[in-house]
C-alpha cells in the first residue's frame, strides 16, 4: 500500500475536476464556443489527430463557428468528424473553410444537456470519492505499520475529509454555471 500523499492526493482530485471542466466544456449551450469542437479527432494521414492539429477553429459571430483547414486535402474527412460528432451541427464548405451555424436548442436538447452535465458531475465526485478512499486506507496502513500515531491518522482524515468536501463542492458549482448556461441563457 502506498504511503499517504496530501499533495498526491489533491493532485488527484484536481484532475478530475479538470477533466469535469473539459467535459462540460464540449457541451452546447447555444453559443458559438470552439471548445465545442475540441473532442473531435479527424481520420488523416492514416491515423486519427485531433482537428485543432489539422485546422484553425474560431468565432466570427455569436452562433457561427469557422474552421480553417490547414491542408485543401483534409477538408473532407474534418467535414465527415463534425458531421459524425453528433453534436448536431452541419458545416457548410467554403471550399477550404467549413462554416458551422449554431442551430438553436429545443427545451428536449436543453435537458438532455443539463442531464449529461450532471453525468459528468457525477463520475467527477466518484472520482474524486475514489481518491479519498485511496487515501483513507494509506492512512490506516501508515498507522498499522507504526509509521503514523493513531491521533495523527484521525486528523490527516479530517484534512483528506475537508480536501474532499470542497472538490466535490467545486465540482457542483461546475455543474450549476453550466446548467445555467444550458438552460438559463
Amino acid at each position: 500500500m502506498a504511503k499517504y500523499d496530501k499533495a498526491d492526493l489533491e493532485r488527484r482530485m484536481q484532475g478530475a475536476l479538470d477533466a469535469l471542466k473539459h467535459d462540460l466544456s464540449g457541451l452546447r449551450t447555444g453559443r458559438a464556443n470552439t471548445a465545442l469542437l475540441d473532442t473531435i479527432a479527424v481520420e488523416v494521414y492514416g491515423s486519427q489527430m485531433p482537428l485543432n492539429q489539422v485546422a484553425t477553429v474560431s468565432v466570427p459571430e455569436p452562433r457561427m463557428l469557422s474552421v480553417q483547414v490547414w491542408d485543401k486535402s483534409n477538408v473532407g474527412p474534418v467535414e465527415k468528424a463534425i458531421h459524425s460528432a453528433g453534436l448536431g451541427l452541419n458545416p457548410i464548405n467554403d471550399g477550404n473553410v467549413l462554416r458551422l451555424p449554431i442551430p438553436e436548442l429545443t427545451e428536449e436538447r436543453r435537458k438532455e444537456l443539463a442531464k449529461l452535465a450532471g453525468q459528468y458531475t457525477e463520475k467527477a465526485r466518484v472520482a474524486i470519492r475514489n481518491v479519498r478512499r485511496d487515501g483513507m486506507e494509506a492512512l490506516k496502513a501508515d498507522e498499522k505499520k507504526h509509521e503514523i500515531s493513531e491521533d495523527e491518522r484521525k486528523r490527516s482524515e479530517t484534512e483528506v475529509q475537508k480536501l474532499t468536501d470542497e472538490m466535490v463542492k467545486v465540482a457542483d458549482e461546475e455543474l450549476a454555471r453550466k446548467e445555467k448556461d444550458i438552460l438559463g441563457q
